[in-house]
Parts: structure tokens; C-alpha cells; sequence
């Protein structure tokens, strides 16, 4: 039995991008169901925001922007913001008739017939003149290797596992990652752990002042020059460093955020470097960050030598037809919004047969 259905776009993904995108699809006049679908492998409406951990409050967020026609007012900053953005999400997709098909897993993404690309999935196979990708990177934690982390007898665990700083009492706790998340699980770690250490591999780079539109499009900039070389991309948050606010003054004054660099390998007990310092660790928690999760994409073999895939604007410049919403440069809140709207302006271009803006 032919289980292939036809439509123009699939919007693979409802988080903030994905979402981005399909508002700008009705808006421009594409009828969910049956011109576009969207299909997202969470249990309900949220992305990734969902999985986040219990103490990560509303209040805590850092520039999380509103979807494209939708405030997110009166939310209360000390709601965990798993609740609040899961509510806010569903409110949208309720509001704008989108019609999120979940849970549906891509399983791979191939070369159809007549142009057309074939999306492989847990419920049937779409075929598709176009594809807006914006499957994030919460699902690709990523984790470093080091020698004698098979040996250690203690705990280990990444970001994407965080439970909150209540399960870490009476532990000693080896934070490794210089990044946003890697700060905010110390601080709150540091009042129940019965030590902490901080690691990374560079010293962290804490950013004074404002953060300017001039500082993020700076920022942006960077990041999307390596996706336009077709390397992988960094966190936009990774070229800005971290914002010096009264709480990390604090933590650096207390002790909490004293940054040690990176160990060189893992113990039984804990974590040992090269000049003979040891510290015994119950815990090793990996801030290290993500990867972005486009394995489904590797049967149309567009990543570059360099190991990324090549992106102008949205566009994959192997391939016309796919554009990758929340990739490198967009994937803020504010840059998924942008970049749905563009990805939906030349998928227009494509499917009227119009040359595409280079």
C-alpha cells in the first residue's frame, strides 16, 4: 500500500524556528494540511524548552523572544519556564490553526521523483518541493572523551539530563563547560554540593555593558560566517561571552565560579591533571553543549569537508529546496524568528519557479 502523501513545504520541528516558519507559511497563505505540514517528535507543544530543568525559572531565561505575532505577556519569573513556554507554545499553535503533527520521528530525508524530496517518517512517507529544517540541538548532547572516563565510579551526566541542584547534596561535583548553562548549574549547585569545581578548556569570557543590537549583529556575524564556509556552527552566546550581572560577581567573589583549566583525565575517584593536582569527584556534570541534530539529513549529503553545511541566509547551497531554520546564526529566539520569515520568502521563490536571491 502506497503510504505517500503530497504537499508543498514540511516543516520538520515546532519549536521556536519551527514554529517561525509555519506562522510565516499561513500568514503567506499556505493552508496547513494541505499545502504545508509541521511534524515535531516531542510528546507536546514546548520544543525543547519542555525537557529543560525544574529550577531553570522563567526569570532565569536569557532572551527568550516572543514567535512572530504573539506576545508572551504576565508570566510569572518564578514559574519554571518548562511550564511557561510549553503553555505559550501550545496557546500559539492553537491560535494560528497550525496543526502540529506529534509525536512523528524523521527518520531520514531523501531524493524523491520529479524534484521532489521524500520524508521518511515513524507515521508515513511525505513528498515535498521543500523542506525548512529546524530540528535544533537538544537532541545532540554533545560529549567529550577523555582518558579513564569508562573508570570513573561516580556519576556522570550532560546538561540535557540536569534534574536541579537539590539531587547534588553532600557531593563533591566536577562542572566542565564555560558556557551559559555551565555558570547557572554552579550557582545553584554550590549552596547543597559539598564541593564544587568549574573546568573548561579556555578561560570564560565575561562581557561587560550592554548587550547592544550593534554587539549581537556583531556576534551573529561571526557565526554566520563559518555556516557560509560550510564548518560547524558555534552558539551565537559562544562569540559573546557571558554577561557580568550582580549574581556572577557574586558567584566570582564567593569562590563558586573559580574557573581551573581543563583536567587531563578521569580517575576512579575523580579528576587528575598533568602537574599532579587531583580532586575527588562524586559527579562529573558535562555543561559542554550541543550539536545540531540534522543526522536525517545526510542521505541529500550536504555537509562540506569542513564538516557543516554550507547556509546562505536559510538555504543549504547544495540544495536550493532545503533551508535550516535555528541553525548557526538563527538559533536564538530573535534570529529563529528572522530566519523563518527569509526561509519562507525564497521557498515562495522556489515553488513560482522564481529565481532565488543569492
Amino acid at each position: 500500500m502506497n503510504n505517500t502523501r503530497e504537499v508543498d513545504v514540511v516543516v520538520i520541528g515546532a519549536g521556536q524556528a519551527g514554529l517561525a516558519g509555519a506562522y510565516h507559511l499561513r500568514r503567506t497563505g499556505f493552508e496547513p494540511e494541505r499545502d504545508f505540514v509541521v511534524l515535531d517528535h516531542a510528546p507536546a507543544p514546548g520544543g525543547a524548552w519542555q525537557f529543560r530543568w525544574p529550577s531553570l525559572t522563567y526569570g532565569k531565561v536569557h532572551g527568550m523572544h516572543a514567535l512572530p505575532g504573539m506576545e508572551l505577556t504576565d508570566a510569572d519569573p518564578d514559574r519554571p519556564s518548562a511550564e511557561v513556554i510549553a503553555e505559550y507554545f501550545a496557546a500559539y499553535e492553537g491560535a494560528f490553526d497550525l496543526r502540529v503533527r506529534r509525536p512523528v520521528e524523521v527518520k531520514a530525508v531523501r531524493e524523491g521523483v520529479a524534484g521532489r524530496l521524500l520524508v521518511e517518517t515513524s507515521d508515513c512517507t511525505w513528498s515535498t518541493r521543500a523542506l525548512i529544517n529546524a530540528t535544533g540541538t537538544w537532541d545532540r548532547p554533545f560529549w567529550p572523551r577523555y582518558p579513564g572516563q569508562e573508570t570513573f565510579r561516580g556519576r556522570q551526566l550532560h546538561t540535557a539530563q540536569y534534574p536541579g541542584p537539590e539531587e547534588f547534596a553532600g557531593l563533591r561535583v566536577v562542572v566542565v563547560g564555560g558556557g551559559a548553562s555551565g555558570t547557572q548549574h554552579l550557582m545553584e549547585l554550590a549552596p547543597y554540593a559539598a564541593a564544587t569545581t568549574w573546568v573548561t578548556r579556555r578561560p570564560p569570557v565575561f562581557r561587560e555593558g550592554q548587550f547592544t543590537e550593534d554587539v549581537g549583529r556583531a556576534a551573529v556575524a561571526l557565526v554566520e560566517e563559518r555556516v557560509r564556509q560550510g564548518l560547524p556552527p558555534k552558539s551565537v552566546v559562544s562569540v559573546t561571552g557571558l554577561p557580568l550581572n550582580d549574581a556572577i560577581r557574586q558567584a566570582i567573589a564567593d569562590g563558586v565560579l573559580d574557573r581551573q583549566p581543563m583536567f587531563d583525565r578521569i580517575t576512579p575517584d575523580g579528576v587528575d591533571w598533568n602537574d599532579g593536582r587531583h580532586v575527588d569527584a562524586d559527579v562529573i556534570l558535562w555543561a559542554t553543549g550541543f550539536r545540531a541534530a540534522i543526522d536525517h539529513l545526510s542521505p541529500l549529503k550536504l555537509r562540506e569537508p569542513g564538516g557543516g553545511i554550507r547556509v546562505e541566509g536559510t538555504r543549504a547551497v547544495a540544495d536550493p529546496r532545503v533551508h535550516l531554520v535555528g541553525y548557526g546564526p538563527s538559533a536564538s529566539t530573535i534570529g529563529a524568528n528572522r530566519a523563518g520569515r527569509a526561509a519562507v520568502r525564497d521557498i515562495r521563490r522556489l515553488l513560482a519557479g522564481e529565481p532565488v536571491a543569492v
